[in-house]
């Protein structure tokens, strides 16, 4: 399974980002995708997850900012974040489980939220 990540960048606070994943290499469908972030000196987390099922999770901080979408058909994950703030900068890794519960990671994409 191969992800590749795209829709990261510099903006400034209350602008926009669109985050894509796009998984290859299975033919099945992911029971879960999601995403995370790492700042600098923090640990990785969760910032929103989807399942097969359609039934989505957020960290409080990004709850009715963000949101979390996919197209099964085509293996994608997306993240729309909206109202972006300073503290929103990081490191985020796209991440999915396959039906037999393996996990694969994203190479990352930098997001940079300017005050």
């Amino acid at each position: 399974v191969k992800l590749v990540e795209s829709g990261g960048g510099l903006v400034q606070a209350g602008g926009s980002l669109r985050l894509s994943c796009a998984a290859s290499g299975g033919t099945f469908s992911f029971n879960v995708m999601g995403w995370y972030r790492q700042a600098p000196g923090k640990q990785r987390e969760l910032v929103a997850s989807i399942t097969s099922g359609i039934t989505t999770k957020y960290t409080d901080p990004v709850k009715g900012r963000f949101t979390i979408s996919r197209d099964s058909a085509e293996n994608t994950v997306y993240l729309q974040m909206n109202s972006l703030k300073p503290e929103d900068t990081a490191v985020y890794y796209c991440n999915v489980v396959d039906p037999w519960a393996n996990s694969y990671w994203g190479q990352g994409t930098q997001v940079t939220v300017s005050a």
